[in-house]
């Protein structure tokens, strides 16, 4: 995902962090300097949804113009075949999907471990 806070922030005239830790303070989001300084600066590894619903009151914005999907690097990516889910007999591409067991064992239930 790209955070996009900045650019965000620079279409309502708002350059700086402390400008933006005002907007937050007008609608009742009141976060540090120093966190507001580290989501103006670079990409937050997590947002609380109701602190995004804040960011988005004060910058008059939604989610998705905050955050905005990226493409998965080669190496991010999922592998595309090489892998085979137990049980599984068809060999096409595409992604895993679990299948259900053949037949049902007679009898009850084990227990669970204690």
């Amino acid at each position: 995902m790209k955070w996009n806070l900045r650019m965000v922030a620079a279409q309502r005239d708002l350059w700086r962090p402390t400008e933006v830790l005002a907007a937050f303070k007008e609608v009742g989001f009141n976060p540090s300097l120093s966190k507001v300084a580290a989501m103006w600066g670079g990409t937050p590894i997590s947002v609380r949804l109701d602190d995004l619903d804040k960011i988005c009151a004060a910058l008059h914005c939604t989610p998705g113009d905050l955050l905005q999907a990226e493409p998965l690097d080669a190496a991010q990516a999922p592998p595309e075949h090489g892998q085979k889910a137990v049980g599984a007999e068809e060999t096409r591409p595409g992604p895993v999907r679990p299948t259900p067991r053949s037949g049902r064992r007679s009898g009850p239930r084990s227990l669970p471990p204690n």
